[in-house]
């Protein structure tokens, strides 16, 4: 029996022992390889499937990026609005005089906040490369990645605590990571009237046919859903997170960052309405093409670029994902667009080829830095 370079690649990490399974996805067309090895846990009670369940963690920011972009399409906000019109506690942010000085050394925002500086998460809140800066020490006292999403606030009360939390940089000057994904969710929910959950599933999960993306797992599915683990000093893999865990049940807090969960082929689907342009597997257009080329499109300046290499290599961003704008590596095609989820998932589109990639793991990432797994993987999808 003939063995892929994909199915090579996934079978030398699990039987490394540094993931306990995996799911890859490459579709090129209506030409679809999936492969499935190891099993849904450590103890191996369930092999791994094309339908097991994952925590996506930051592959949820595009999704929630089209959201937004649906909003504007109506009308009901525009790319140059300031968010406090929606957000009203961030009408007075201030930020620090300098990005080293300490948080009772500032001075006020020089301008509102706007959607668009959500969208392309410069809004002066997140993390940048160096993450001993007080502000963004601060920041982590309310920016609880990393930890249970059933531990954060209500998004009124988490809002609350960020607005006291000053900048690290103006808006609109520096590119900084995650906070503006969790406020792009925040904005989806208080601008439709709906809840983040209701708004995605209404919108883009049951157009799409993405039956297993949420922020929840119901009982039903939970057979499908796979133990998280990180890694541990002593090499073996500790576990975070038990299908019977975290996700049981809805949290007070829907994060725009990483909050759901979904199989391979879902966000198959995802990545197929963008590169049909905004158009459903239906004909039904969900999307612009104004729109996809809005988020798919780099519209960070090369110093902004420079002054992010952790997250971003070198590479650019568009609106939720990361957009390749220099063939540094083997799979970096200028345009391919995507991003990864610190649980171990990592998803993209390429619009030269018109190819789909996605990778789900249960194996926590130990940094920004993407895994030996995910580069194997994007090397033999390429």
């Amino acid at each position: 029996m003939t063995v892929s370079p994909l199915q090579a690649a996934l079978r030398r990490h699990v039987d490394a022992g540094t993931v306990t399974g995996a799911v890859g996805l490459v579709a090129r067309g209506d030409d679809v390889e999936v492969v499935a090895v190891g099993h849904t846990d450590v103890e191996g009670s369930a092999p791994m499937a094309r339908d097991s369940v994952f925590r996506i963690a930051s592959i949820t920011k595009p999704i929630v990026a089209a959201a937004v972009l649906m909003l504007v399409e109506e009308g009901r906000i525009g790319l140059g609005d300031p968010v406090a019109e929606w957000l009203p506690e961030l009408a007075k942010p201030t930020v620090v005089r300098t990005p080293s000085s300490p948080v009772d050394d500032v001075v006020p925002a020089d301008r509102p906040v706007t959607v668009e500086d959500l969208l392309s998460s410069r809004t002066g809140w997140g993390f940048p490369d160096d993450f001993s800066r007080p502000a963004v020490q601060a920041l982590f006292t309310v920016q609880r990645d990393g930890r249970a999403l059933q531990d954060w606030p209500d998004p009124d009360t988490w809002l609350g605590l960020l607005a006291q939390v000053p900048m690290l940089h103006q808006p609109g000057e520096a590119w900084l990571y995650g906070t503006s994904s969790d406020l792009q969710g925040i904005l989806v929910a208080r601008v439709s009237g709906r809840t983040l959950p209701d708004f995605l599933a209404e919108r883009i999960f049951e157009p799409l046919g993405m039956r297993d993306t949420a922020f929840e797992v119901p009982a039903s599915k939970r057979h499908r859903f796979t133990s998280s683990y990180a890694p541990a000093e002593d090499g073996t893999l500790r576990l975070t997170d038990a299908p019977d865990g975290e996700w049981s049940r809805l949290p007070r807090f829907h994060s725009g960052g990483g909050g759901l969960v979904a199989t391979a082929d879902d966000w198959l689907a995802f990545g197929r309405l963008l590169l049909n342009a905004g158009t459903g597997p239906d004909g039904r257009r969900l999307l612009t093409p104004t729109s996809v080329s809005r988020m798919t499109t780099n519209h960070l300046t090369a110093a902004q670029r420079d002054n992010a290499t952790l997250f971003l290599e070198g590479q650019g961003w568009g609106y939720g994902g990361q957009v390749d704008v220099t063939p540094a590596d083997p799979w970096s095609v200028p345009g391919r667009y995507g991003w990864v989820g610190g649980t171990g998932t990592t998803a993209h589109i390429v619009p030269a080829t018109g190819t789909v990639t996605v990778l789900m793991t249960q194996t926590a990432m130990t940094s920004p830095t993407p895994t030996p797994l995910m580069r194997d993987f994007w090397r033999v999808t390429a």
